[in-house]
Order: structure tokens, then sequence, then C-alpha cells
């Protein structure tokens, strides 16, 4: 899972906005988070919590109001700006809308760090630029221009960019920002990969936590006051996504991973069958405000039956029974004849 030193760590890091205004002074403070080698870093927190500016600062876009970044080892401070464009990409969360420019000579811009002052491409660059556009699957696309690509296509020309860049840290602000749902899995697919197989450190901001806990090595999880990180199941076993949203109708559900409405419960059914059907007949009902009950004895009881070919309902409710052929309409007839199965005992 990469090496063990990481070539990046925060220490006590306080991050935020020098200067007069309302908008100057600390964002968010006592940072102390570490990244290795061929690890995807999911970042997840709340809007406006900090992830940007934390993001910002760790490739010297902003400077620490206090603390250290670590760049292999060594203080960030210590390395020159052209250095630093050697070893950090950045992918920021705006999109790029240029009039002819071709994908290449996007791609090419990574390059500036290698090049001399003139920007002259060598034979070397050019290499570069083509496996960058190989990696991210787009070599097709080099002779297009920009403002002709999907957005997912754009996202990944910009990825191209900094694998041009060819730095061993790259970092995201949320690179699915814009895109739809089969896009947003791709493009966190791909960094899982590039990651792995290329041997990058690769960091990046997400809303998506879904995707972060399929694909991220770990996470960096910002809380007001508190930021923790660890594999994603850590910190699902250690309820750290739970206090996200404390005090709040939210709540996330360490068994099945992910932020659920809380909800008032009424009644008990005993749910019996396969455990596919079990677990989304389970989860409509619980969307109508029945609670489920488990090894307990229940007057209602819903059997699913799978035979013959077809999947069928059985419902049972004080002694009468019930057919139903899907989810829906056996959540219809509890709803709308204003069904309350009977609490344990009553």
């Amino acid at each position: 899972m990469g090496d063990k030193l990481p070539v990046l760590h925060t220490e006590n890091l306080s991050v935020g906005y020098r200067g007069a205004g309302d908008s100057s002074g600390p964002v968010f403070g006592g940072i102390t988070v570490d990244a290795r080698r061929s690890e995807l870093v999911a970042l997840f927190g709340p809007n406006g919590i900090g992830k940007s500016t934390l993001l910002r600062s760790i490739v010297r876009l902003l400077s620490p109001l206090s603390g250290k970044i670590y760049l292999s080892g060594s203080d960030i401070r210590s390395y020159p700006a052209n250095q630093i464009a050697r070893m950090v990409g950045f992918v920021s969360t705006e999109q790029v809308r240029v009039n002819n420019l071709k994908v290449r000579d996007l791609v090419s811009l990574g390059r500036y760090p290698h090049t001399g002052w003139l920007g002259r491409l060598g034979y070397q660059d050019n290499i570069k630029v083509d496996e960058a556009l190989e990696m991210v699957g787009i070599s097709q696309l080099a002779g297009k221009n920009i403002d002709q690509l999907s957005d997912g296509e754009r996202q990944r020309a910009m990825i191209a960019r900094t694998l041009a860049q060819d730095t061993g840290i790259i970092v995201l602000d949320e690179p699915t920002a814009f895109l739809d749902l089969p896009n947003k899995y791709g493009i966190v697919h791909l960094l899982h990969r590039l990651a792995v197989e290329k041997g990058r450190t690769i960091i990046f901001s997400t809303h998506d936590l879904s995707i972060a806990i399929q694909e991220a090595t770990k996470i960096w999880l910002m809380l007001p006051g508190q930021i923790y990180q660890g594999a994603p199941e850590d910190l699902i076993l250690n309820d750290q996504f739970g206090r996200m949203f404390e005090n709040t109708n939210l709540s996330f559900s360490t068994g099945k991973g992910e932020f659920r409405i809380k909800r008032e419960l009424k009644g008990s059914i005993g749910l019996l069958g396969p455990a596919t059907e079990r677990r989304w007949t389970r989860n409509a009902l619980e969307r109508n405000g029945f609670r489920v009950a488990e090894n307990e004895e229940c007057s209602t009881t819903i059997s699913i039956d799978k035979s013959d070919g077809t999947t069928t309902w059985k419902l049972t409710m004080q002694g009468a029974g019930s057919g139903f052929t899907s989810i829906y309409d056996l959540c219809s007839h509890l709803t709308s004849a204003g069904a309350e199965p009977p609490v344990r005992g009553r």
C-alpha cells in the first residue's frame, strides 16, 4: 500500500487568508495529516469548512498561517517555485473555456516546468504528452478543440495536463463536481488506477462519499475543529462520519456506509426471504416509515418468494394474507390503506 514514509505530511498546520477585510484570518487549524506514494487520498467535509483552502496551501498557492508542510521530508518553503512545479501538480475546480485550444496543446502546457524560457517542446516532452493522453484514454481527441469536449472528456484532458507535468503528487479540487454519475465514477477510478499503477500520490476533494469509500486508500475527514485520517473502513467503524451532521436530520449508517434521513419508524414488520430482495424491501419499508424487525416474532410479516422465476411478496397482517409482484405495490398497499403494523406485543 505504498512506501512507509509519507511523501507529503503536515504538522499542526493552520490555513487561511492574510490581509485586511472580512475574508482574512484562519479557516482551519491543527491539521496533521500525511499521504504516501501510490495512495489515493479523498478529502471530505462539509461545505465551507476549508477543503479548497487546505489544498491550495499544499500546492503553495496560499501561504500557511502557521505550522509546517513537508514534501519528501523537507519544509515546502525550502523549495523554489520551479522545483515545486516539478513535484506537485494541481487541477482546480474552475472549468477551462478557451476557444480554438486543441486538447494536445492544453496537455502540452503541463511541460512548462521542464522546457526552456522559449517553452519549446523537445523529443522527450512530446513523448510525455503522448503518454499522458494515452493514460487517461483520450489520445483520439488530441486534435479536437477543448470547447468541443464533453465535461468528462474535458476533465480527463485536465488530468492529462497534470500527468504531462510529471509530478509525484497530484492535487485536484473537486474533479467530479460538474460530471454525471458514470463520469464521476470513471474519473475517480482513473485516479485510483494512476495512483496504484503509476506510483503517484493523488489527493482530491469530493462530496461523493460513496465513491470515495469504494476507491480511496485513505480519507482526510474535516469536521469542525478536528481533522481525521484513515482508511474509509476505519472511519466508518469509528463512527467519524456520524459526527458530520450531529443535531441534524441526517445520520450515518455504519452498516450500509451511507448517510440516511432520520425517520420515526412505526410498528414492526418481520421480513423473510433471499438476501438481496430482503435488503431492498427493507430499504423501501423504512423509507415509508415502517420498522423491520430482526429475529423477532411479529404479527405482521412479509415473505419473499423467488420460485418459478418470478418474485412475489406475501404480506400477512393480523391473520389476513395478500400477495404482490413488486415492492412498489406492496408499499402502496401499506401506505394507502393507512396500515400501521402493531408493535410487538400489542
